[in-house]
């Protein structure tokens, strides 16, 4: 079975990966044949990815994510795929165009929110050189170099804890003792709990413990960051891909949230919502319940595909595994592929000016998965 990780994230929004080539040559190594690229916020990662895969003959996927608001899930307390914020929902699309294009005034929408993610990150980077300054520390983060040296152009609220993170180590000339005493200082007495070589979870304890809601240096998003999601789900559509809807799914206890607790009238739900395609992060989930979500899911017709995100400092492998590095059954690893094939299918008809799996309305009519199937089947092998 062809391997595919059909999300994963690049430095043009957060990553593990140094860049786009670290990313590719990993996936040579492990191989993994088939990847998608999926950044919040942006495609500019898109002729990278697309140049990588080609002289590594990957076949790309072109993906893109965004946070959303559903206000009647919101008011209704609840919560959908972020398990603290009633309403608010992460949405991916698949199978965007490339070349990238999109007309006004989705254009300007996605502009517009991604200027409003940035001014978010912008407020927290002031208050963490306030903190830096009551503290007493020598130092302050520049943004603009953060920006330059650490970012494609997009900077999140990880990026400030990464910058903190050198800083700091900088300031210490890398000395455990000093570094765990400036970040207990930091965090008001409260001790650091990884080890400093372990920088992805300092980064982590920095972003937890400053940057997060009731952190000295959180700063509440403002409405204006979260477009409606059906409005999100206009875009996906206006740029030629998918609506996805990435499942949290169960969490260590088993749990899941209010809106995906019960399989069936999730799936019924999502249906009405205007979803034709699902996707799950499969470090997250426990393979049983994954294959009995995922299973469920593609029989009632869904593009089910699965991927990794490396969103967090923490480098994961690339070849998808499920919670606790369990592998993916055959029956996982078969379901990601066909909604590999189907997303392949779809971009290489779009590109053609045919609708490819869904219509310009974003209708899909599932009959005809199979048919995609089998294309994407042809051209990615």
């Amino acid at each position: 079975m062809v391997k595919v990780n059909a999300h994963m994230h690049t430095p043009y929004s957060f990553s593990a990966f140094s860049d786009v080539n670290d990313a590719l040559d990993r996936a040579v190594a492990e191989e993994v044949k088939v990847v998608g690229i999926n950044d919040f916020y942006t495609t500019e990662g898109y002729q990278e990815w697309a140049d990588g895969c080609a002289k590594r003959q990957l076949y790309p996927l072109f993906g893109i994510e965004f946070i959303s608001l559903n206000e009647k899930d919101q008011k209704a307390g609840l919560r959908v795929n972020d398990p603290a914020n009633p309403g608010r929902t992460y949405l991916s699309g698949k199978g965007l165009s490339y070349p990238f294009r999109l007309e006004e005034p989705y254009a300007g929408m996605l502009s517009k929110v991604r200027d409003e993610a940035n001014r978010q990150v912008e407020a927290m980077c002031v208050k963490l050189n306030e903190l830096l300054q009551q503290k007493n520390y020598d130092f302050r983060l520049d943004l603009k170099q953060i920006t330059e040296e650490l970012t494609k152009g997009e900077v999140r609220e990880r990026h400030l804890a990464k910058a903190l993170r050198i800083n700091v180590y900088k300031a210490c000339d890398h000395d455990a003792m000093c570094i765990k005493e400036l970040l207990e200082k930091l965090f008001d007495g409260k001790p650091l709990k990884s080890s400093v070589d372990n920088v992805a979870g300092v980064e982590n304890e920095i972003r937890g413990n400053l940057l997060k809601m009731g952190g000295a240096a959180f700063v509440p998003e403002e409405a204006a960051a979260f477009l409606p999601m059906q409005t999100v789900q206009k875009i996906i559509i206006a740029a030629g891909g998918i609506p996805t809807y990435p499942f949290l799914a169960d969490d260590a206890n088993g749990d899941y949230t209010d809106f995906e607790n019960d399989l069936e009238r999730v799936a019924k739900q999502l249906t009405e919502r205007g979803f034709h395609s699902v996707e799950f992060i499969t470090t997250r989930n426990d393979v049983r319940l994954l294959e009995k979500y995922a299973a469920y899911l593609y029989d009632h017709g869904f593009v089910v595909t699965f991927g990794s995100e490396h969103n967090t400092p923490a480098m994961e492998p690339i070849e998808l595994f499920a919670r606790g590095a369990v592998p993916l059954t055959d029956k996982l690893l078969e379901i990601n592929y066909k909604g590999a094939c189907v997303i392949a299918a779809h971009q290489h008809l779009m590109k053609q000016g045919l609708n490819g799996y869904i219509d310009q309305e974003g209708c899909a009519d599932r009959s005809k998965r199979h048919e995609l199937e089998v294309l994407g089947d042809q051209l990615i092998v």
